[in-house]
């Protein structure tokens, strides 16, 4: 009896073990096709990100590399490409200009909110808020969320929408929601 009740107890250890590592896994989806590292910084993961090169372009542009590398927390809701893509032509080669600095700035901090928030406190804020939550972000203005069916939608200062598109890409200094367009203060 000693020995099934010792198997089984191995048997569930092993379990335990695989499904913890299954959910490690889980907690840091690809973005891109390529690893996010829970140990890295939001600078570190997002030069690693083959679908956030604008991103870091941007980043750079406006001098936040040593912002958004230092402890933070940080939660950042980080335009792809493609994203960037939607905007007006010119539009961003006329914000990576040295001239253009001060609202590269304002766009930029605009998807930046302080603290850690994981996807599921943003559904939590937006249930306890009887459908939607806001949060004001290092810019200074408010991101207004939403759900639509189980995905977060964002509401930003002049009506624009963006999905979160991958939730919850956590970094040593935050999380990182992938979102598919420029949120505008």
């Amino acid at each position: 009896m000693n020995l099934k009740k010792s198997i089984f107890a191995s048997a569930a250890v092993a379990v335990l073990a695989l499904t913890s590592f299954n959910a490690s896994a889980q907690t840091n989806p690809k973005v891109g096709g390529a690893a996010m590292y829970a140990t890295k910084t939001i600078v570190e993961n997002a030069i690693n990100s083959p679908i956030h090169k604008t991103l870091v372009a941007a980043v750079k542009a406006a001098g936040l590399v040593d912002t958004l590398n230092s402890a933070g927390p940080f939660t950042v809701f980080a335009p792809t490409d493609a994203a960037f893509a939607k905007l007006p032509a010119g539009t961003v080669d006329t914000l990576l200009k040295p001239e253009s600095h001060d609202t590269l700035v304002k766009i930029l901090t605009y998807h930046v909110v302080p603290g850690k928030i994981s996807s599921g406190d943003l559904v939590k804020m937006i249930k306890d808020g009887n459908g939607k939550a806001t949060a004001k972000t290092v810019q200074g203005e408010e991101l207004t969320f939403t759900l639509s069916g189980k995905k977060v939608v964002i509401t930003d200062a002049k009506g624009g929408k963006s999905t979160v598109t991958t939730a919850n890409v956590y970094q040593s200094n935050g999380v990182i929601h992938v979102v598919d367009t420029v949120l505008m203060p």
